[in-house]
Protein backbone atom coordinates (compact mmCIF):
# COMPACT_ATOMS: atom_id res chain seq x y z
CA UNK A 1 0.00 0.00 0.00
CA UNK A 2 1.25 3.27 -1.23
CA UNK A 3 1.56 5.54 2.24
CA UNK A 4 2.69 8.86 0.80
CA UNK A 5 1.09 9.89 -2.78
CA UNK A 6 2.78 11.94 -4.77
CA UNK A 7 0.07 14.22 -5.10
CA UNK A 8 0.58 15.01 -0.86
CA UNK A 9 3.73 15.21 -1.29
CA UNK A 10 4.17 17.83 -4.00
CA UNK A 11 1.23 20.16 -2.24
CA UNK A 12 2.75 20.05 0.89
CA UNK A 13 2.89 23.26 3.25
CA UNK A 14 6.16 23.70 4.25
CA UNK A 15 4.24 22.68 8.07
CA UNK A 16 3.37 19.62 6.72
CA UNK A 17 6.96 18.21 6.10
CA UNK A 18 7.47 16.63 9.58
CA UNK A 19 4.29 14.98 9.21
CA UNK A 20 4.76 13.20 6.14
CA UNK A 21 8.75 13.09 6.63
CA UNK A 22 7.56 10.43 9.71
CA UNK A 23 4.58 8.62 7.57
CA UNK A 24 7.01 7.87 5.03
CA UNK A 25 9.93 6.75 7.78
CA UNK A 26 7.59 3.95 9.00
CA UNK A 27 6.66 2.51 4.74
CA UNK A 28 10.09 2.42 4.42
CA UNK A 29 11.53 1.20 7.39
CA UNK A 30 8.84 -1.99 6.19
CA UNK A 31 9.27 -1.62 2.82
CA UNK A 32 13.06 -1.03 2.00
CA UNK A 33 15.27 -4.18 3.00
CA UNK A 34 18.52 -2.09 3.55
CA UNK A 35 16.95 0.71 5.09
CA UNK A 36 14.97 -1.43 7.67
CA UNK A 37 18.78 -3.40 8.48
CA UNK A 38 20.51 0.04 8.83
CA UNK A 39 17.95 1.27 11.66
CA UNK A 40 17.68 -2.18 13.05
CA UNK A 41 21.64 -2.01 13.33
CA UNK A 42 21.39 1.28 15.39
CA UNK A 43 18.57 0.14 17.77
CA UNK A 44 16.21 2.34 16.25
CA UNK A 45 12.34 1.33 17.17
CA UNK A 46 10.57 3.15 14.62
CA UNK A 47 7.48 3.50 16.86
CA UNK A 48 9.39 5.32 19.24
CA UNK A 49 10.75 8.19 16.35
CA UNK A 50 8.51 10.98 16.61
CA UNK A 51 10.70 13.60 14.97
CA UNK A 52 12.70 14.08 12.18
CA UNK A 53 15.54 14.76 14.08
CA UNK A 54 15.10 11.12 15.56
CA UNK A 55 15.04 9.46 11.90
CA UNK A 56 18.25 7.50 10.69
CA UNK A 57 19.48 8.97 7.85
CA UNK A 58 20.95 6.17 5.46
CA UNK A 59 25.12 7.13 4.31
CA UNK A 60 24.86 7.76 0.77
CA UNK A 61 27.59 4.97 0.41
CA UNK A 62 24.75 2.46 0.39
CA UNK A 63 23.29 3.52 -3.11
CA UNK A 64 27.29 2.10 -4.30
CA UNK A 65 26.96 -1.11 -2.26
CA UNK A 66 23.41 -2.34 -2.24
CA UNK A 67 20.10 -2.05 -4.02
CA UNK A 68 18.05 0.90 -2.30
CA UNK A 69 15.00 0.61 -2.90
CA UNK A 70 11.21 -0.40 -1.60
CA UNK A 71 9.99 -3.98 -2.69
CA UNK A 72 10.54 -5.72 -5.82
CA UNK A 73 10.19 -3.67 -9.22
CA UNK A 74 11.35 -3.22 -12.39
CA UNK A 75 12.51 0.50 -12.34
CA UNK A 76 11.56 2.17 -15.14
CA UNK A 77 14.67 4.39 -14.86
CA UNK A 78 17.96 3.49 -13.49
CA UNK A 79 20.04 6.74 -12.45
CA UNK A 80 24.08 6.38 -11.99
CA UNK A 81 26.32 8.81 -11.20
CA UNK A 82 29.62 9.45 -13.05
CA UNK A 83 33.00 8.18 -11.78
CA UNK A 84 35.94 6.96 -13.63
CA UNK A 85 37.01 2.79 -13.70
CA UNK A 86 38.58 3.30 -10.41
CA UNK A 87 35.31 3.75 -8.61
CA UNK A 88 31.78 2.26 -7.56
CA UNK A 89 28.93 4.23 -9.28
CA UNK A 90 25.64 5.02 -7.21
CA UNK A 91 22.57 3.59 -8.59
CA UNK A 92 19.62 5.24 -8.37
CA UNK A 93 16.75 2.52 -8.93
CA UNK A 94 13.57 4.83 -10.14
CA UNK A 95 10.14 2.65 -9.92
CA UNK A 96 8.68 5.65 -11.28
CA UNK A 97 9.34 8.23 -13.86
CA UNK A 98 6.44 10.43 -13.23
CA UNK A 99 7.74 10.91 -10.13
CA UNK A 100 10.48 12.36 -10.76
CA UNK A 101 9.43 14.50 -13.38
CA UNK A 102 6.82 15.76 -11.21
CA UNK A 103 9.36 16.34 -8.80
CA UNK A 104 12.15 18.63 -10.93
CA UNK A 105 8.88 20.06 -12.90
CA UNK A 106 7.26 21.55 -9.69
CA UNK A 107 10.16 22.79 -7.81
CA UNK A 108 11.63 24.46 -11.34
CA UNK A 109 8.23 26.49 -11.50
CA UNK A 110 7.97 27.38 -8.11
CA UNK A 111 11.16 29.55 -8.06
CA UNK A 112 11.66 30.44 -11.62
CA UNK A 113 7.62 30.28 -13.01
CA UNK A 114 6.63 27.95 -16.42
CA UNK A 115 9.04 26.29 -18.35
CA UNK A 116 7.21 27.22 -21.29
CA UNK A 117 8.46 30.98 -20.81
CA UNK A 118 11.84 30.32 -21.53
CA UNK A 119 14.62 28.47 -24.30
CA UNK A 120 16.48 25.88 -22.07
CA UNK A 121 19.68 25.44 -23.25
CA UNK A 122 21.80 22.35 -21.78
CA UNK A 123 25.73 23.29 -22.16
CA UNK A 124 26.21 19.42 -20.43
CA UNK A 125 29.82 18.03 -22.22
CA UNK A 126 30.55 15.08 -20.30
CA UNK A 127 26.91 14.32 -18.95
CA UNK A 128 25.82 14.07 -22.43
CA UNK A 129 28.60 11.46 -23.72
CA UNK A 130 27.37 8.89 -20.83
CA UNK A 131 24.16 7.32 -19.72
CA UNK A 132 21.90 7.24 -16.74
CA UNK A 133 22.53 10.75 -15.87
CA UNK A 134 19.37 11.90 -13.93
CA UNK A 135 20.53 15.92 -14.96
CA UNK A 136 20.56 14.78 -18.81
CA UNK A 137 17.27 13.34 -18.16
CA UNK A 138 15.82 16.53 -16.17
CA UNK A 139 16.68 19.37 -18.98
CA UNK A 140 15.69 17.36 -21.85
CA UNK A 141 12.16 17.02 -20.29
CA UNK A 142 12.15 20.47 -19.40
CA UNK A 143 13.45 21.39 -22.92
CA UNK A 144 10.58 19.44 -24.69
CA UNK A 145 8.14 20.62 -22.64
CA UNK A 146 8.99 24.51 -23.39
CA UNK A 147 7.80 23.78 -26.37
CA UNK A 148 10.25 26.13 -28.22
CA UNK A 149 11.89 24.62 -31.13
CA UNK A 150 15.41 26.63 -30.09
CA UNK A 151 15.57 24.42 -27.20
CA UNK A 152 17.97 21.66 -26.82
CA UNK A 153 21.82 20.41 -25.97
CA UNK A 154 25.16 21.67 -26.92
CA UNK A 155 27.84 19.87 -27.12
CA UNK A 156 31.28 21.53 -28.15
CA UNK A 157 29.42 23.39 -30.22
CA UNK A 158 30.38 27.00 -28.82
CA UNK A 159 29.96 29.09 -31.58
CA UNK A 160 26.80 27.55 -32.45
CA UNK A 161 25.83 28.66 -29.07
CA UNK A 162 27.16 31.92 -29.03
CA UNK A 163 24.71 33.04 -32.57
CA UNK A 164 21.61 31.44 -31.27
CA UNK A 165 21.75 33.28 -27.59
CA UNK A 166 22.54 36.40 -29.68
CA UNK A 167 19.55 36.17 -31.56
CA UNK A 168 17.59 35.15 -28.17
CA UNK A 169 18.71 38.07 -26.75
CA UNK A 170 17.75 40.34 -29.60
CA UNK A 171 14.33 39.38 -29.25
CA UNK A 172 14.15 39.97 -26.11
CA UNK A 173 13.48 35.85 -25.46
CA UNK A 174 13.58 34.46 -21.73
CA UNK A 175 16.57 31.69 -21.66
CA UNK A 176 17.79 29.23 -19.46
CA UNK A 177 20.84 28.04 -19.81
CA UNK A 178 21.86 25.28 -17.43
CA UNK A 179 25.29 24.17 -17.80
CA UNK A 180 28.13 21.37 -15.93
CA UNK A 181 30.56 24.10 -14.35
CA UNK A 182 33.71 23.55 -16.58
CA UNK A 183 31.60 23.81 -19.77
CA UNK A 184 30.30 27.32 -18.88
CA UNK A 185 34.05 28.25 -17.99
CA UNK A 186 34.87 26.82 -21.68
CA UNK A 187 32.70 28.87 -23.26
CA UNK A 188 32.61 32.13 -21.40
CA UNK A 189 36.61 31.94 -22.15
CA UNK A 190 35.76 32.38 -26.02
CA UNK A 191 32.94 34.51 -25.38
CA UNK A 192 31.94 38.46 -24.20
CA UNK A 193 28.17 38.69 -24.07
CA UNK A 194 26.09 40.71 -22.47
CA UNK A 195 23.29 38.60 -21.24
CA UNK A 196 20.09 40.55 -20.19
CA UNK A 197 17.36 38.07 -20.81
CA UNK A 198 19.09 34.72 -19.44
CA UNK A 199 19.56 33.23 -16.43
CA UNK A 200 23.31 31.54 -16.35
CA UNK A 201 22.61 28.47 -13.85
CA UNK A 202 26.12 26.24 -12.83
CA UNK A 203 25.42 22.57 -11.97
CA UNK A 204 28.72 22.28 -10.30
CA UNK A 205 30.98 19.81 -11.77
CA UNK A 206 34.62 20.43 -12.32
CA UNK A 207 35.39 16.78 -13.62
CA UNK A 208 39.33 17.46 -12.26
CA UNK A 209 39.48 20.86 -14.38
CA UNK A 210 40.20 24.32 -12.86
CA UNK A 211 40.58 22.46 -9.10
CA UNK A 212 41.91 25.77 -7.73
CA UNK A 213 38.59 28.02 -8.77
CA UNK A 214 36.43 28.91 -6.21
CA UNK A 215 32.56 28.78 -6.57
CA UNK A 216 33.12 32.90 -6.15
CA UNK A 217 35.69 33.01 -8.30
CA UNK A 218 33.93 30.91 -10.78
CA UNK A 219 30.62 33.45 -10.98
CA UNK A 220 32.90 36.19 -10.95
CA UNK A 221 34.43 35.07 -14.23
CA UNK A 222 31.37 34.05 -15.52
CA UNK A 223 29.13 37.39 -14.66
CA UNK A 224 32.17 39.68 -16.09
CA UNK A 225 32.01 37.47 -19.11
CA UNK A 226 28.28 36.60 -19.62
CA UNK A 227 27.55 39.81 -18.28
CA UNK A 228 24.33 38.68 -16.05
CA UNK A 229 23.29 39.98 -12.17
CA UNK A 230 24.14 37.01 -10.87
CA UNK A 231 25.16 33.33 -11.73
CA UNK A 232 22.19 30.47 -10.73
CA UNK A 233 23.01 27.13 -9.30
CA UNK A 234 21.15 23.93 -9.11
CA UNK A 235 22.04 21.51 -6.22
CA UNK A 236 21.41 17.90 -6.28
CA UNK A 237 22.28 14.33 -7.01
CA UNK A 238 22.02 10.94 -8.59
CA UNK A 239 20.70 10.11 -5.08
CA UNK A 240 18.20 13.01 -4.41
CA UNK A 241 14.92 13.06 -6.98
CA UNK A 242 14.46 16.89 -6.11
CA UNK A 243 16.79 20.03 -6.38
CA UNK A 244 17.11 23.05 -4.39
CA UNK A 245 17.91 26.08 -6.38
CA UNK A 246 20.36 29.63 -5.74
CA UNK A 247 19.11 32.73 -7.35
CA UNK A 248 22.77 33.87 -6.38
CA UNK A 249 25.69 34.01 -4.18
CA UNK A 250 25.37 29.85 -3.45
CA UNK A 251 22.25 30.32 -1.04
CA UNK A 252 20.14 27.29 -1.90
CA UNK A 253 16.45 27.00 -0.99
CA UNK A 254 14.55 23.75 -1.13
CA UNK A 255 11.04 23.10 -2.19
CA UNK A 256 8.56 22.09 0.63
CA UNK A 257 8.89 18.86 0.04
CA UNK A 258 12.50 19.20 0.73
CA UNK A 259 14.46 19.61 3.57
CA UNK A 260 18.53 19.92 5.09
CA UNK A 261 19.54 18.96 8.25
CA UNK A 262 23.41 19.12 9.45
CA UNK A 263 25.24 16.68 11.65
CA UNK A 264 28.49 16.80 13.69
CA UNK A 265 31.56 15.88 11.23
CA UNK A 266 32.63 13.78 14.35
CA UNK A 267 29.12 12.08 15.93
CA UNK A 268 27.34 11.65 12.11
CA UNK A 269 24.61 10.65 14.53
CA UNK A 270 24.20 13.66 16.20
CA UNK A 271 22.91 16.60 14.77
CA UNK A 272 23.86 20.10 15.25
CA UNK A 273 20.52 21.95 15.12
CA UNK A 274 21.56 24.12 12.32
CA UNK A 275 24.42 25.58 14.33
CA UNK A 276 27.53 26.91 11.59
CA UNK A 277 28.51 24.20 9.32
CA UNK A 278 28.27 20.45 9.86
CA UNK A 279 27.56 17.27 7.23
CA UNK A 280 24.47 17.57 5.54
CA UNK A 281 21.76 15.10 6.08
CA UNK A 282 18.82 15.24 3.36
CA UNK A 283 15.27 15.01 3.31
CA UNK A 284 13.92 14.22 0.25
CA UNK A 285 10.36 13.01 0.12
CA UNK A 286 10.18 12.57 -3.95
CA UNK A 287 12.71 9.47 -2.67
CA UNK A 288 9.14 7.12 -2.51
CA UNK A 289 10.29 3.91 -3.31
CA UNK A 290 14.18 4.52 -2.31
CA UNK A 291 15.11 5.96 0.54
CA UNK A 292 14.24 9.75 1.44
CA UNK A 293 16.64 9.89 4.37
CA UNK A 294 19.95 10.40 3.17
CA UNK A 295 23.57 10.96 5.24
CA UNK A 296 25.48 13.11 2.38
CA UNK A 297 28.82 13.97 2.61
CA UNK A 298 28.67 17.65 1.90
CA UNK A 299 29.33 19.85 4.29
CA UNK A 300 26.99 22.76 4.59
CA UNK A 301 25.75 25.56 6.31
CA UNK A 302 22.41 26.59 7.39
CA UNK A 303 21.45 30.78 7.36
CA UNK A 304 18.46 31.78 9.77
CA UNK A 305 16.11 32.10 6.86
CA UNK A 306 16.43 28.69 6.21
CA UNK A 307 18.87 28.77 3.31
CA UNK A 308 21.69 26.80 2.92
CA UNK A 309 24.73 26.91 1.20
CA UNK A 310 27.88 23.70 0.20
CA UNK A 311 31.10 24.45 1.64
CA UNK A 312 32.92 21.58 0.40
CA UNK A 313 33.05 17.24 0.72
CA UNK A 314 34.83 15.72 3.89
CA UNK A 315 37.71 15.09 3.44
CA UNK A 316 37.83 11.37 3.20
CA UNK A 317 35.08 10.98 0.34
CA UNK A 318 35.68 10.37 -2.75
CA UNK A 319 35.33 12.89 -5.57
CA UNK A 320 32.05 13.37 -7.34
CA UNK A 321 31.13 14.70 -10.52
CA UNK A 322 28.52 16.81 -8.83
CA UNK A 323 30.53 18.33 -6.26
CA UNK A 324 30.44 22.07 -5.71
CA UNK A 325 33.88 23.89 -5.00
CA UNK A 326 34.85 24.60 -1.33
CA UNK A 327 34.48 28.63 -0.58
Amino acid sequence: MQVVSPEHIFSLQPDGLEAAALELFRYQYRENDIYRAYTDALHINPAGVKSILEIPYLPIQFFKTHRVACGDFEPELIFESSGTTQTVNSKHLVKDAAVYTQSFMTAFEQFYGPVTDYVVVGLLPSYLERQHSSLVRMVQEMAVRSGREESGFYLYEHDKLFHQLQALEARQQKVLLIGVTFGLLDFAEKYTMQLQHTIVMETGGMKGRREEWTREEVHAFLKERLGVKEVHAEYGMTELLSQAYSKGHGFFETPAWMKILLRDENDPFQLTAGKGAGVMNVIDLANIYSCAFIATEDIGKIHADGRFEVLGRLDNSALRGCSLMVS
